[in-house]
């Protein structure tokens, strides 16, 4: 009789639980959605602090809330981690977000620079082809082709639509893959190159950018979601990766 009181007893914590976290997500999107409803929710899980939710907003933003949904934190979490020391467990969580994003990609929709032997490591960088850091790192991929480390450009023409970095970009992908490189190559020595017009993923990818929370040219995003702003020397990003 105590085993099956203590099996009732479980099962309805178990319901409980279930109800309250459905509950709690339900309140948070409400009450988001009352502030405006221009918010879009991709996902509501327990935070690692207890007490708190996490909110993934379809923008990529994180946000932290309570299970009324009546107070929102939008910040950074940290753990204090014996060993790693201050951990900061939003951006992780954005890292993962990143690593996904980057797995759905098709390397028919980038410009896409390999090493000759084995691919050691794969970088994506989002790249304004008129950025002077942008142009900066570039000389340094057959560098890091050397190393093993195939380069995968992204778009992110700073200026948005119609902006002559816009215009340049959409004429390097309208080529196929070896046009593409060759026009990328040319962009990024100054040169000039046709205008074409075809349609691109150009702004896709802008927008992706900005959703995985590039705010600037070079950006560059490993393969475990990690985002490295600005321009990384060829030897430094050798060691970020760990190669030999």
């Amino acid at each position: 009789m105590r085993s099956l009181t203590l099996t009732s007893a479980l099962m309805l914590a178990m319901t409980s639980s279930a109800w309250a976290a459905d509950t709690a997500e339900d309140n948070i999107k409400q009450q988001l959605s009352r502030v405006d409803s221009r918010f879009e929710v991709s996902s509501i899980e327990p935070a690692p602090m207890k007490g708190l939710y996490e909110v993934t907003l379809n923008s990529g933003e994180v946000l932290y809330a309570d299970a009324k949904g009546e107070y929102i934190l939008a910040g950074q979490l940290y753990q204090i981690d014996a060993g790693k020391g201050l951990v900061n467990l939003t951006e992780a969580k954005r890292a993962q977000a990143r690593a996904v994003a980057m797995q759905a990609l098709s390397e028919e929709d980038m410009v896409v620079y390999r090493p000759d032997g084995a691919v050691q490591a794969t970088v994506h960088v989002f790249t304004d082809v008129d950025c002077p850091y942008c142009r900066k790192l570039h000389e340094e991929v057959p560098a890091l082709n050397e190393m093993g480390v195939q380069v995968n450009y992204l778009a992110f023409p700073r200026g948005g639509m119609g902006s002559r970095a816009y215009t340049t970009m959409t004429s390097i992908w309208c080529g196929d893959a070896e046009e593409r490189r060759e026009r990328m190559d040319e962009a990024k020595s100054g040169g000039r190159v046709d205008e074409e017009q075809c349609d691109s993923p150009v702004m896709e990818q802008f927008a992706l950018g900005q959703k995985l929370g590039v705010t600037g040219t070079p950006a560059l995003v490993l393969e475990d979601g990690r985002l490295l702003p600005g321009y990384v020397p060829a030897e430094r990003l050798k060691q970020v990766l760990g190669l030999n």
